[in-house]
């Protein structure tokens, strides 16, 4: 499940956190945001953005054997 939180703050930070987004996409997701936000001053990668996709394909040999 893909969120997005925020917390603003009473200074007016307001941090983001993304969860349930695995790589870089999730920059891609929150880019609009931050710049309708204004200046981002510090970015924290957490594990999902260095997780990485694992794709499998199924590959069937088949093995003949010859008895003589």
């Amino acid at each position: 499940m893909e969120t997005l939180e925020f917390i603003i703050h009473p200074d007016g930070r307001v941090e983001e956190k993304v969860t349930g987004i695995t790589g870089s996409s999730c920059m891609e997701v929150t880019k609009s945001i931050e710049e309708q936000l204004g200046c981002v001053l510090h970015t924290e990668k957490l594990a999902e953005y260095f997780a990485q996709t694992v794709q499998t394909s199924s590959y069937e040999a088949s093995h003949t054997s010859r008895s003589e």
